[in-house]
C-alpha cells in the first residue's frame, strides 16, 4: 500500500523577489511515512517581472510531488488555488504626512458631526429636553451638552475598539472587518483574474 501525502495549500502567502519557494512555504503537509524531502521540492521564485502576484494551482504542485516522488499517493484538503503576493521593502511613512493625513480626517469627520448636528438642530433638542427636565430656558445648557460632547468621543472609542495601539478585547472593530473582506475580495478577483489570462494561453 502506498503511503498517502495529504497535502493543503495555504490561502496567501507574502515573498520578495528572488525568494525561493519550496512546498513547505506554500502547504501544510502531514501523513504516515512521508519523506522530509517533500517539503523541499521547489516550486517557483518570484520576481517582479510578471507582476506582484502569482496563483498557484494544486494541480501543479501534485504534479510535481509525484513527478520526484512517484510511490507516494497524493490527497488534495482545501481550496484549489493559492496566492503569493511578492512585496518589495515597504518603506516607513514620513512623520509629516501622516500628521497631514490625520489632520484633514480630524477636520473632515469634525465637520461631518458638526453638519448632522445643525440639519438636525440639536441644539434646539438639548434646549428642549433642559426644559423638559428643569422647567428653565437654557440658551447653553453645557451642564448636557459636555457630557453629550465626551460621549460622542467614548463612544467612537468604544466602537472602534481601540485607543492608540491598545485593544479593548479581542473582537475585531468594523473597521478591521471591513478591511479583511476587502482583502479577501482583492484576493479572489487576483486569483480569478490571474486564471483567466492563464485560460487564454
Amino acid at each position: 500500500m502506498k503511503p498517502i501525502l495529504y497535502l493543503r495549500l495555504k490561502k496567501k502567502v507574502t515573498a520578495k523577489p528572488g525568494q525561493p519557494l519550496s512546498i513547505k512555504h506554500l502547504c501544510r503537509l502531514t501523513g504516515k511515512d512521508i519523506p522530509p524531502e517533500v517539503g523541499d521540492i521547489h516550486v517557483c521564485t518570484p520576481s517582479l517581472r510578471n507582476g506582484n502576484y502569482i496563483v498557484i494551482d494544486v494541480i501543479d504542485v501534485i504534479h510535481m510531488v509525484q513527478q520526484q516522488f512517484p510511490a507516494l499517493e497524493v490527497h488534495h484538503v482545501g481550496s484549489h488555488q493559492m496566492l503569493i503576493e511578492v512585496k518589495v521593502s515597504v518603506k516607513r511613512p514620513r512623520l509629516l504626512y501622516v500628521f497631514l493625513v490625520a489632520l484633514l480626517l480630524f477636520t473632515g469627520s469634525g465637520l461631518a458631526i458638526m453638519n448632522f448636528h445643525t440639519d438636525v438642530s440639536m441644539a434646539d433638542v438639548h434646549e428642549r429636553i433642559v426644559y423638559l427636565l428643569t422647567g428653565t430656558h437654557q440658551k447653553r445648557p453645557l451642564f448636557l451638552q459636555i457630557p453629550y460632547s465626551i460621549g460622542i468621543g467614548a463612544g467612537m472609542i468604544l466602537f472602534f475598539n481601540r485607543l492608540f495601539r491598545r485593544r479593548f478585547n479581542e473582537e475585531p472593530s468594523p473597521l478591521e472587518l471591513e478591511m479583511f473582506l476587502y482583502q479577501e475580495t482583492i484576493d479572489q478577483y487576483m486569483i480569478n483574474d490571474e486564471k483567466q489570462k492563464l485560460d487564454l494561453k
